[in-house]
């Protein structure tokens, strides 16, 4: 007989990084939201909030050494230095993996509407090991980042990779897939395109995007176009197979070529000027420095990879349930 997940535990992990001026309100907000969740017995009182401090270089970790000192339903977690969004969500997932029944993972900005929460438990609680959250609509982004944001979940689908579209890292895990996660070890982390690959049972939830309402977005375009690379390089191999038909179609237009000239020469024709093999050598060397940047991609990840060096080190934990154990 299959045990009643009503009531569980939770841990809620958000990643920060210089989150200074968000970071009260979000934290007040989160510490409303679980609560309010207590009081329903929709999940247990053992359930807390995991901040990740990714190190920022503000006051973003004293905001959250006070916050525990304040409140019990905190835990604080900071690395020795920046070690990125996917790695800070990461390392929150699998510190609570011992202690909890699922997670919940969220931006500490709060952008994605936590009232959702209840609606995650609720899949949660009716089998689900993954509930992915999905957004209901890009109204909120501008129109860089909404069309940058469908063409990347266009190629992900073209690249072969299992991914949902307009997915996000605000998504609700249990023990039993932290655990299956746990056996991916990987560098170079697409957490969205990993997670669908683990095939346990799932749902989706969809939600609302708000304005950012203090600081600002601290997921610049080049950490967007990293991510990016690492989701495509993570989960496919067909850039490399697209080389290699560029190199094919190359090879093809040159025979075309040879027999062009064949035929010009028989029949007495002038030779074509300097612009036409001109025109070839920048053709030809674009597809080159094209190809070759391909294949460093894959090379260079594929070095990282190899080298095993661990993902993240903790500087400081803050944790009553550490403090237990020693």
């Amino acid at each position: 007989m299959e045990k009643d997940r009503r009531g569980g535990t939770l841990y809620i992990v958000v990643p920060c990084y210089n989150e200074e001026e968000a970071l009260e309100t979000s934290a007040k907000a989160l510490l409303d939201k679980l609560q309010g969740l207590q009081a329903q017995q929709i999940v247990s009182d053992r359930s807390r909030i995991v901040f990740v401090d990714d190190g920022s270089k503000d006051r973003t970790w004293d905001i959250i050494d006070r916050l525990y000192r304040e409140n019990e339903s905190v835990i604080g977690l900071r690395f020795a230095n920046n070690r990125g969004h996917q790695n800070a969500i990461l390392a929150g997932m699998m510190y609570a993996r011992a202690y909890c029944d699922f997670t919940i993972t969220i931006d500490a900005d709060l952008q994605q509407d936590i009232n959702a929460m209840e609606a995650f438990i609720a899949e949660y609680d009716k089998g689900s090991e993954i509930v992915y959250g999905v957004r209901r609509s890009r109204n909120t982004d501008g129109f860089f980042k909404r069309t940058s944001g469908t063409l990347f979940y266009k190629m992900m689908h073209f690249m072969g990779c299992n991914i949902y579209e307009n997915s996000a890292d605000y998504r609700l895990m249990s023990a039993k897939a932290l655990e299956a996660l746990s056996e991916y070890g990987e560098v170079n982390l697409f957490l969205r395109g990993i997670i669908p690959d683990i095939g346990l049972q799932s749902a989706v939830v969809y939600f609302d995007v708000f304005p950012r309402m203090q600081g600002q977005s601290k997921y610049s375009l080049s950490k967007m176009l990293t991510l990016a690379a690492d989701g495509i390089t993570s989960f496919s191999i067909k850039p490399i197979r697209m080389v290699f038909a560029m190199g094919v179609l190359a090879l093809l237009v040159g025979f075309g070529m040879i027999i062009h000239i064949v035929y010009e020469h028989y029949f007495g024709y002038t030779v074509s000027g300097w612009s036409s093999i001109l025109m070839s050598i920048w053709i030809l060397g674009g597809a080159v420095l094209i190809s070759l940047g391909i294949i460093g991609e894959y090379v260079g990840r594929s070095y990282m990879e190899i080298k095993r060096r661990p993902r993240y080190y903790f500087q400081d934990v803050l944790s009553r349930e550490k403090d237990a154990e020693s």
